[in-house]
């Protein structure tokens, strides 16, 4: 008899339906799996035999073959363990009048059984709406994960015979739902705040305006003087997500199976913080079946390189088209896959090897030309791509013993907000640009209007500074959002002057 069960498969961000075929006919007993599966999916077949029969199941009989169509496509992970079995339960005759080709379903099976949970349920659920199915059957840990996606019945199942009961009308599960409003409402829990921090009003006003426009920032200053500390409570400030945000975002973390248990939506911001031995498959994303790398799992947040010049090299270098393009494409014999990967960048470094370079109290015990070699560790055009680079100093006696508090998280939060509502309603009719970060060549001449001082100022700091034609993109953006932050239409000279205090590694040693 042929059983015909529908389920998916992930490829990049993205999922495509799969029909799981399956023949039982006579002969020994064998059980064949056709379609590119790989070695996880040909194990397959010895989980769901012995999960039948643990279930109280007879298995199928004689040769039993399983093709997963379609056929040109690699099939990889346990997630069709569920539909596999379900589909030679009915080619068997051992589940009989079973309503399985109104539902698709996905779950890895353990022994007994059990279904357990898999990564990619949400790219799959979205495809299989698209194909109009009626519902899906998830693992249960799963549930709130697939429930998020408007217009499909999702139907939590916790083993194989909950499933055969449902799908045979024996048993009714009452689909699942899940309010995204309460979701998104109670996304919040940052402990750490602003308000910690002593000292240090310029980097925080610096790291406000960054935040603000979605601009890329380095800090620079001695050990000790709370840069990483400053980066860590960076998350507290950062904007609420959209919903699209959140679904987008929700589905990167689902292939990469960081989502918790139970966990229906990603509501706050990625933060991301990799060791500085990172690989460049591990920062960009790879594998013979590319999966994301940090860069896309920091899609919509912010990620955090802390200590900038040890990164290798080659792995800095693989940041300059991730932050030029907003995506990064992974090339394989296979195909190629692009993952999103639009984030805030937020690095630090020490002014040299020993830490001390400029500092009033500790004497720094490189040369310049070591110094200058320490710095070039991170190249020109990746340089131009960081908006903002600001020196970080030590913290004085009094600003450490001071009892008063700096500004709390949700004060700087609130003008944060208020500065990205002014840039949602700018680029309201754009779907590419978001923020004043984003802003093309195009968007800065409609957008970035400057006064006669303004453009004076800037014209004497171009030529002081010798800064590059991307640079000026960059200083004025930083000046426009400055200007938001104020409130004001036009880009005076006192934001161009603020915004020039922001480009450090511009006026050399």
């Amino acid at each position: 008899m042929l059983a015909r069960v529908f389920s998916g498969a992930v490829f990049g961000v993205e999922a495509y339906p799969v029909e799981i075929e399956v023949n039982a006919g006579g002969g020994e007993v064998n059980i064949v799996i056709v379609g590119l599966p790989d070695a996880a999916v040909r194990e397959s077949k010895d989980r769901v035999w012995t999960a039948i029969c643990n279930s109280g199941f007879h298995p199928p009989r004689g040769r039993t073959t399983v093709n997963l169509a379609p056929a040109d496509v690699k099939k990889e992970g346990p997630s069709f363990d569920l539909p596999i079995a379900i589909g030679m339960l009915i080619a068997s005759d051992a589940l009989e009048d079973a309503n399985a080709a109104d539902y698709a379903m996905v779950g890895e099976l353990a022994l007994s059984g059990e279904v357990r949970r898999v990564r990619g349920v949400l790219p799959i659920a979205l495809a299989v709406r698209r194909q109009g199915v009626r519902g899906m059957l998830v693992p249960a840990d799963n549930a709130e994960e697939a429930a998020v996606v408007d217009g499909l019945d999702v139907y939590p199942v916790r083993s194989l015979r909950q499933a055969a009961d449902f799908l045979r009308g024996d048993l009714k599960i009452v689909p699942l739902k899940v309010d995204l409003a309460d979701l998104r409402g109670h996304g919040r829990e940052h402990v750490e705040d602003f308000a910690d921090v002593k000292g240090q009003e310029s980097a925080k006003r610096a790291i406000e305006v960054a935040v603000s426009g979605g601009h890329n920032i380095l800090m620079i200053g001695p050990p000790g003087t709370g840069k990483t500390m400053l980066a860590r409570r960076l998350g507290s400030i950062l904007p609420d997500m959209t919903l699209d945000e959140a679904l987008e975002t929700t589905q990167i973390h689902s292939i990469a199976g960081t989502l918790r248990s139970h966990q229906a939506l990603v509501t706050q911001r990625p933060f991301r913080a990799p060791h500085h031995t990172v690989s460049d498959a591990g920062l960009l994303g790879g594998g013979a079946h590319p999966m994301p790398g940090e860069v896309s799992l920091a899609h919509h947040g912010v990620l955090f390189l802390d200590e900038l010049p040890e990164f290798h090299r080659n792995v800095l270098e693989v940041l300059r088209q991730p932050l030029e393009d907003g995506f990064v494409t992974i090339s394989r014999a296979a195909g190629s896959v692009t993952f999103p990967s639009r984030f805030v960048l937020v690095a630090a470094m020490n002014p040299c090897p020993c830490g001390y370079f400029g500092d009033p109290k500790r004497a720094c015990n490189c040369g310049s030309m070591k110094v200058q070699n320490y710095r070039n560790r991170i190249s020109g055009p990746l340089l131009d791509r960081i908006d903002i680079h600001i020196q970080v100093p030590a913290v004085r006696y009094q600003d450490m013993s001071a009892l008063a508090a700096g500004a709390a998280s949700e004060t700087i939060r609130a003008r944060v907000q208020q500065a990205r509502a002014v840039q949602t309603a700018r680029f309201r009719t754009s779907r590419r640009v978001t923020c004043n970060a984003d802003m093309g060549a195009r968007e800065v001449q409609a957008h970035c209007r400057l006064d006669g001082a303004a453009q004076s100022l800037l014209r004497m700091a171009m030529t002081d500074m010798n800064l590059s034609a991307r640079a000026y993109d960059r200083l004025v953006k930083v000046a426009r959002t400055i200007a938001d932050l104020d409130g004001a239409e036009t880009v005076r000279d006192v934001h161009i002057c603020e915004a020039i205090q922001y480009r450090t590694l511009d006026r050399g040693l």
